[in-house]
Protein backbone atom coordinates (compact mmCIF):
# COMPACT_ATOMS: atom_id res chain seq x y z
CA UNK A 1 0.00 0.00 0.00
CA UNK A 2 2.25 2.74 1.32
CA UNK A 3 5.85 2.99 -0.84
CA UNK A 4 7.43 5.10 2.56
CA UNK A 5 11.01 2.97 3.42
CA UNK A 6 11.65 3.65 6.93
CA UNK A 7 15.18 2.37 7.84
CA UNK A 8 14.96 -0.76 10.95
CA UNK A 9 16.88 1.28 12.87
CA UNK A 10 15.79 5.16 13.07
CA UNK A 11 17.87 7.82 15.04
CA UNK A 12 16.35 9.44 17.67
CA UNK A 13 14.32 12.66 17.04
CA UNK A 14 16.61 14.33 18.78
CA UNK A 15 19.54 12.97 16.32
CA UNK A 16 17.85 13.56 13.12
CA UNK A 17 16.87 17.23 14.58
CA UNK A 18 20.89 18.18 14.73
CA UNK A 19 21.64 16.23 11.65
CA UNK A 20 19.10 18.73 10.00
CA UNK A 21 20.99 21.66 11.64
CA UNK A 22 24.02 20.52 10.12
CA UNK A 23 22.66 20.33 7.04
CA UNK A 24 21.57 24.17 7.17
CA UNK A 25 24.91 25.18 8.32
CA UNK A 26 28.05 26.54 6.71
CA UNK A 27 27.75 27.94 2.88
CA UNK A 28 25.51 25.33 1.29
CA UNK A 29 23.09 23.34 2.16
CA UNK A 30 23.42 19.46 2.32
CA UNK A 31 20.28 18.75 0.71
CA UNK A 32 20.79 14.83 0.58
CA UNK A 33 21.19 14.69 3.89
CA UNK A 34 17.92 16.27 4.16
CA UNK A 35 16.25 14.09 1.68
CA UNK A 36 18.15 10.99 3.41
CA UNK A 37 16.39 12.16 6.87
CA UNK A 38 12.82 13.60 5.93
CA UNK A 39 12.19 11.32 3.03
CA UNK A 40 12.56 8.29 4.96
CA UNK A 41 10.13 9.26 8.38
CA UNK A 42 6.70 8.26 8.65
CA UNK A 43 4.04 11.13 9.48
CA UNK A 44 4.64 10.32 13.76
CA UNK A 45 8.64 10.33 13.37
CA UNK A 46 8.68 13.62 11.20
CA UNK A 47 6.30 15.21 13.79
CA UNK A 48 8.22 14.46 16.91
CA UNK A 49 11.65 15.57 14.74
CA UNK A 50 9.66 19.00 14.29
CA UNK A 51 8.70 19.25 17.78
CA UNK A 52 12.71 18.62 18.69
CA UNK A 53 13.69 20.70 16.45
CA UNK A 54 11.59 23.86 18.07
CA UNK A 55 12.73 22.62 21.19
CA UNK A 56 16.18 22.48 20.87
CA UNK A 57 16.84 25.78 17.99
CA UNK A 58 14.06 27.77 18.67
CA UNK A 59 12.73 27.50 15.20
CA UNK A 60 10.63 25.96 13.32
CA UNK A 61 11.67 23.18 11.44
CA UNK A 62 9.46 24.16 8.04
CA UNK A 63 10.33 28.31 8.70
CA UNK A 64 14.21 26.62 8.25
CA UNK A 65 13.65 24.54 5.46
CA UNK A 66 11.77 27.62 3.85
CA UNK A 67 15.04 29.78 4.14
CA UNK A 68 17.38 27.16 3.09
CA UNK A 69 15.63 25.60 -0.22
CA UNK A 70 13.69 26.41 -3.57
CA UNK A 71 11.54 25.62 -6.15
CA UNK A 72 9.85 22.08 -6.86
CA UNK A 73 12.27 20.36 -4.28
CA UNK A 74 11.22 23.21 -1.37
CA UNK A 75 7.68 22.90 -2.34
CA UNK A 76 7.89 19.23 -1.89
CA UNK A 77 9.67 18.74 1.39
CA UNK A 78 7.61 21.18 2.98
CA UNK A 79 4.56 19.36 1.68
CA UNK A 80 5.54 16.00 3.79
CA UNK A 81 7.25 17.33 6.46
CA UNK A 82 3.40 19.07 7.09
CA UNK A 83 1.47 16.57 9.62
CA UNK A 84 -0.89 15.18 6.70
CA UNK A 85 -3.72 16.60 8.53
CA UNK A 86 -2.26 20.39 8.25
CA UNK A 87 -0.60 19.48 4.45
CA UNK A 88 -4.47 18.80 3.58
CA UNK A 89 -5.86 21.82 5.34
CA UNK A 90 -2.53 23.81 3.36
CA UNK A 91 -3.92 22.82 0.29
CA UNK A 92 -7.47 22.83 0.75
CA UNK A 93 -6.86 26.26 1.44
CA UNK A 94 -4.81 27.77 -1.21
CA UNK A 95 -7.30 25.87 -3.74
CA UNK A 96 -9.71 28.49 -2.88
CA UNK A 97 -7.23 31.40 -3.27
CA UNK A 98 -8.13 33.49 -6.74
CA UNK A 99 -4.27 32.80 -8.54
CA UNK A 100 -4.41 28.90 -7.55
CA UNK A 101 -8.32 28.21 -7.17
CA UNK A 102 -8.85 24.44 -8.03
CA UNK A 103 -11.85 22.74 -7.45
CA UNK A 104 -10.69 19.50 -8.13
CA UNK A 105 -7.98 19.55 -5.22
CA UNK A 106 -11.02 20.35 -2.81
CA UNK A 107 -13.02 17.31 -4.19
CA UNK A 108 -9.44 15.01 -3.84
CA UNK A 109 -9.20 15.58 -0.05
CA UNK A 110 -12.80 15.47 0.44
CA UNK A 111 -12.92 12.26 -1.30
CA UNK A 112 -9.91 9.80 -0.99
CA UNK A 113 -9.22 10.59 2.84
CA UNK A 114 -11.07 8.64 5.67
CA UNK A 115 -13.86 10.22 7.75
CA UNK A 116 -11.70 10.56 10.44
CA UNK A 117 -8.75 11.95 8.49
CA UNK A 118 -11.21 14.59 6.76
CA UNK A 119 -12.44 15.15 10.12
CA UNK A 120 -8.86 16.10 11.00
CA UNK A 121 -8.67 18.32 8.04
CA UNK A 122 -11.54 20.46 9.18
CA UNK A 123 -10.07 20.39 12.87
CA UNK A 124 -6.30 21.88 11.15
CA UNK A 125 -8.49 24.05 8.91
CA UNK A 126 -9.69 25.68 11.90
CA UNK A 127 -7.08 26.50 13.65
CA UNK A 128 -4.67 27.27 11.48
CA UNK A 129 -6.87 29.90 9.47
CA UNK A 130 -9.14 30.80 12.34
CA UNK A 131 -12.57 30.04 9.78
CA UNK A 132 -13.83 26.30 8.56
CA UNK A 133 -13.12 24.79 5.52
CA UNK A 134 -17.57 24.43 4.86
CA UNK A 135 -17.23 28.24 4.73
CA UNK A 136 -14.43 29.17 2.76
CA UNK A 137 -15.20 26.72 0.00
CA UNK A 138 -19.12 28.09 0.08
CA UNK A 139 -17.80 31.64 -0.14
CA UNK A 140 -15.15 30.52 -2.98
CA UNK A 141 -17.40 28.57 -5.10
CA UNK A 142 -20.85 29.11 -6.79
CA UNK A 143 -23.85 27.32 -8.34
CA UNK A 144 -23.53 23.84 -8.78
CA UNK A 145 -19.92 23.77 -7.80
CA UNK A 146 -20.46 24.95 -4.49
CA UNK A 147 -23.38 22.40 -3.95
CA UNK A 148 -21.35 19.25 -4.70
CA UNK A 149 -18.32 20.87 -2.73
CA UNK A 150 -19.96 21.92 0.94
CA UNK A 151 -20.97 18.85 1.31
CA UNK A 152 -18.61 16.86 0.42
CA UNK A 153 -15.98 18.49 2.55
CA UNK A 154 -18.75 18.25 5.28
CA UNK A 155 -18.82 14.37 4.89
CA UNK A 156 -18.41 12.22 7.77
CA UNK A 157 -19.56 9.08 6.53
CA UNK A 158 -20.26 5.52 7.79
CA UNK A 159 -16.86 3.27 6.94
CA UNK A 160 -17.81 -0.09 7.57
CA UNK A 161 -18.46 -2.91 5.46
CA UNK A 162 -22.01 -3.15 5.35
CA UNK A 163 -23.54 -2.97 2.09
CA UNK A 164 -27.55 -2.65 1.48
CA UNK A 165 -27.95 -4.21 -2.36
CA UNK A 166 -31.64 -2.87 -1.95
CA UNK A 167 -30.65 0.48 -1.89
CA UNK A 168 -28.09 -0.22 -4.14
CA UNK A 169 -30.50 -1.42 -7.09
CA UNK A 170 -32.59 2.07 -5.87
CA UNK A 171 -30.27 4.23 -5.96
CA UNK A 172 -28.28 3.40 -9.51
CA UNK A 173 -32.34 3.25 -10.71
CA UNK A 174 -31.94 6.97 -9.08
CA UNK A 175 -28.86 8.12 -10.54
CA UNK A 176 -29.92 6.31 -13.88
CA UNK A 177 -33.04 8.80 -14.11
CA UNK A 178 -31.04 11.77 -13.04
CA UNK A 179 -28.50 11.43 -15.77
CA UNK A 180 -30.14 10.32 -18.38
CA UNK A 181 -32.71 13.54 -17.54
CA UNK A 182 -29.57 15.99 -17.52
CA UNK A 183 -30.32 16.46 -13.84
CA UNK A 184 -26.88 16.36 -12.89
CA UNK A 185 -27.27 18.17 -9.83
CA UNK A 186 -30.18 17.21 -8.36
CA UNK A 187 -31.22 16.96 -5.03
CA UNK A 188 -31.09 13.04 -4.58
CA UNK A 189 -28.03 12.77 -7.26
CA UNK A 190 -25.48 15.20 -4.68
CA UNK A 191 -27.31 13.57 -1.47
CA UNK A 192 -25.97 10.02 -2.67
CA UNK A 193 -22.64 10.55 -3.59
CA UNK A 194 -22.15 13.01 -0.81
CA UNK A 195 -23.44 10.91 2.00
CA UNK A 196 -23.06 6.97 1.44
CA UNK A 197 -20.40 5.58 2.86
CA UNK A 198 -17.93 4.29 -0.18
CA UNK A 199 -18.26 0.71 -0.09
CA UNK A 200 -21.96 1.09 -0.53
CA UNK A 201 -21.08 3.67 -3.09
CA UNK A 202 -18.85 1.02 -4.92
CA UNK A 203 -22.37 -0.81 -5.05
CA UNK A 204 -24.21 0.92 -6.27
CA UNK A 205 -21.79 2.15 -9.14
CA UNK A 206 -20.98 -1.89 -10.11
CA UNK A 207 -24.98 -1.68 -10.83
CA UNK A 208 -25.49 1.17 -12.02
CA UNK A 209 -22.48 0.07 -14.33
CA UNK A 210 -24.68 -3.67 -15.10
CA UNK A 211 -27.92 -2.59 -15.25
CA UNK A 212 -28.10 0.44 -17.90
CA UNK A 213 -25.87 -0.90 -20.71
CA UNK A 214 -22.95 2.09 -19.94
CA UNK A 215 -20.60 3.06 -17.15
CA UNK A 216 -22.13 5.55 -15.12
CA UNK A 217 -18.93 7.83 -16.12
CA UNK A 218 -19.68 7.53 -19.52
CA UNK A 219 -23.09 8.40 -19.49
CA UNK A 220 -21.94 11.86 -17.44
CA UNK A 221 -19.35 12.55 -20.55
CA UNK A 222 -22.23 14.27 -22.49
CA UNK A 223 -20.23 17.16 -22.86
CA UNK A 224 -16.09 16.43 -22.29
CA UNK A 225 -15.61 19.98 -21.84
CA UNK A 226 -18.33 21.02 -19.17
CA UNK A 227 -16.42 21.43 -16.07
CA UNK A 228 -18.89 20.71 -13.55
CA UNK A 229 -19.30 17.10 -15.23
CA UNK A 230 -15.34 16.71 -15.09
CA UNK A 231 -15.71 17.08 -11.65
CA UNK A 232 -18.38 15.07 -10.98
CA UNK A 233 -16.90 12.50 -13.19
CA UNK A 234 -13.62 12.68 -10.83
CA UNK A 235 -15.97 12.60 -7.76
CA UNK A 236 -17.06 9.35 -8.77
CA UNK A 237 -13.61 7.90 -9.67
CA UNK A 238 -12.44 8.95 -6.00
CA UNK A 239 -14.89 7.57 -3.98
CA UNK A 240 -14.59 4.34 -5.60
CA UNK A 241 -11.50 3.46 -7.18
CA UNK A 242 -9.14 6.17 -6.23
CA UNK A 243 -6.10 4.41 -7.71
CA UNK A 244 -7.13 5.07 -11.09
CA UNK A 245 -8.03 8.64 -10.41
CA UNK A 246 -4.70 9.15 -8.81
CA UNK A 247 -2.60 7.34 -11.97
CA UNK A 248 -4.37 9.54 -14.81
CA UNK A 249 -3.35 12.59 -12.38
CA UNK A 250 0.01 11.68 -12.39
CA UNK A 251 -0.25 10.70 -16.46
CA UNK A 252 -1.33 14.23 -17.07
CA UNK A 253 0.97 15.49 -14.55
CA UNK A 254 4.29 13.77 -16.16
CA UNK A 255 3.17 13.85 -20.25
CA UNK A 256 1.14 16.82 -20.74
CA UNK A 257 2.81 20.07 -22.27
CA UNK A 258 5.05 20.96 -19.50
CA UNK A 259 5.52 18.83 -15.98
CA UNK A 260 2.18 20.33 -13.71
CA UNK A 261 5.11 19.73 -10.80
CA UNK A 262 2.10 21.44 -8.42
CA UNK A 263 0.10 18.21 -8.91
CA UNK A 264 3.06 15.50 -9.40
CA UNK A 265 4.14 16.88 -5.91
CA UNK A 266 1.06 16.74 -4.40
CA UNK A 267 -0.18 13.05 -5.47
CA UNK A 268 2.95 11.83 -4.10
CA UNK A 269 3.13 13.73 -0.70
CA UNK A 270 -0.17 12.75 -0.04
CA UNK A 271 -0.55 9.10 -1.01
CA UNK A 272 3.47 7.82 0.08
CA UNK A 273 1.83 6.80 3.11
CA UNK A 274 -1.32 5.64 2.02
CA UNK A 275 -1.78 3.67 -1.24
CA UNK A 276 1.26 5.06 -3.55
CA UNK A 277 1.57 1.46 -4.36
CA UNK A 278 -1.49 0.46 -5.61
CA UNK A 279 -1.00 3.62 -7.94
CA UNK A 280 2.09 2.54 -9.08
CA UNK A 281 0.79 -0.79 -10.17
CA UNK A 282 -2.53 1.25 -11.87
CA UNK A 283 0.02 3.61 -13.77
CA UNK A 284 1.98 0.89 -14.90
CA UNK A 285 -0.62 -0.85 -15.94
CA UNK A 286 -2.20 1.82 -17.83
CA UNK A 287 1.01 3.39 -19.06
CA UNK A 288 3.24 0.70 -19.58
CA UNK A 289 6.26 2.36 -18.01
CA UNK A 290 7.29 2.48 -14.18
CA UNK A 291 6.30 5.71 -12.29
CA UNK A 292 9.79 5.82 -10.73
CA UNK A 293 11.37 5.60 -14.76
CA UNK A 294 8.56 8.39 -15.69
CA UNK A 295 9.13 11.29 -13.49
CA UNK A 296 12.89 10.35 -13.40
CA UNK A 297 12.88 10.90 -17.31
CA UNK A 298 10.42 14.12 -16.22
CA UNK A 299 12.10 15.65 -12.70
CA UNK A 300 15.99 16.37 -12.33
CA UNK A 301 18.39 17.25 -9.38
CA UNK A 302 17.44 17.25 -5.69
CA UNK A 303 13.29 17.33 -6.54
CA UNK A 304 13.44 14.30 -8.57
CA UNK A 305 15.48 11.94 -5.54
CA UNK A 306 12.67 13.37 -2.89
CA UNK A 307 9.95 12.36 -5.51
CA UNK A 308 12.08 8.47 -6.07
CA UNK A 309 12.79 7.91 -2.64
CA UNK A 310 9.21 8.91 -1.54
CA UNK A 311 7.78 6.47 -4.23
CA UNK A 312 9.99 3.67 -2.85
CA UNK A 313 12.19 3.70 -5.55
CA UNK A 314 15.71 1.73 -4.94
CA UNK A 315 18.14 3.99 -2.82
CA UNK A 316 16.59 7.19 -3.20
Amino acid sequence: MATLNVPSHVPSPAEDAEQLRKAFAGWGTNEALIISILAHRNASQRKLIRKIYAETYGEDLLKALDKELSSDFERAILLWTLDPAERDAFLANEATKKFTSSNLVLMEIACTRSSNDLFMVRQAYHIKFKKSLEEDVAYHTTGDFRKLLVPLVSAFRYEGDEVNMMLAKKEAKILNDKISSKAYSDDDLIRILTTRSKVQLNATVNQYNNEFGNAINKDLKTDPNDDYLKLLRATIKCLTIPEKYFAKLLRLAINGLGTDEWALTRVVTTRAEVDMQRVKEEYQRRNTVPLDRAIAGDTSGDYEKTLLALIGHGNA
